[in-house]
């Protein structure tokens, strides 16, 4: 078992569900009933540092959120490679997928291409973050997308197996 993939997969599920809220970290650390730093919940955040049970349950009570629900989505991402380490992105097909979704993503990777960049690039979580935000889409949804072989797959064929 990965504990640091759970810790950075609790940390995306808590931010995902504070800013759908539209709240800042102060704005969450008002709500819950024991102090505690914006910096230690930015920690807990981006999975750098492990919370208590009873800070968790705190947390999930002020996001309105089951404590039981937010495990399950974290334990699903971490078995289902969700989140995987990287992923192998063909910089070409990328760069030729016209979904409207990947627009930002294609017109990286078409840049990548211009500079004559090799035509796979392993996109490491941080990347894969990144590109996500560029889009407007949560990390997972970016990587269905990439995943997807509809209707053009930005994967080469060993991407499947990571």
């Amino acid at each position: 078992m990965d504990g640091a993939a759970y810790q950075r997969a609790l940390g995306r599920e808590l931010q995902q569900l504070r800013v759908r809220r539209r709240w800042t970290r102060a704005q969450l650390v008002e709500r819950l009933p024991h102090e505690l730093s914006a910096q230690a919940l930015a920690s807990y955040e981006t999975g750098t540092r492990s919370c208590t049970v009873v800070r968790f349950v705190e947390l999930c009570t002020a996001l309105e959120t089951s404590p039981h629900d937010l495990l399950e989505r974290v334990h699903h991402q971490v078995n289902n490679h969700e989140y995987p380490a990287s992923l192998k992105v063909d910089l070409n097909q990328l760069a030729a997928d016209e979904r409207p979704e990947l627009a930002p993503a294609h017109r990286w990777a078409a840049a990548e291409v211009g500079r004559h960049a090799g035509a796979t690039r392993d996109l490491d979580l941080s990347a894969l973050e990144s590109l996500a935000s560029l889009c407007g889409q949560p990390t997972v949804e970016l990587i269905r997308l990439l995943r997807d072989p509809e209707p053009a797959s930005p994967l080469g064929p060993d991407s499947r197996h990571r």
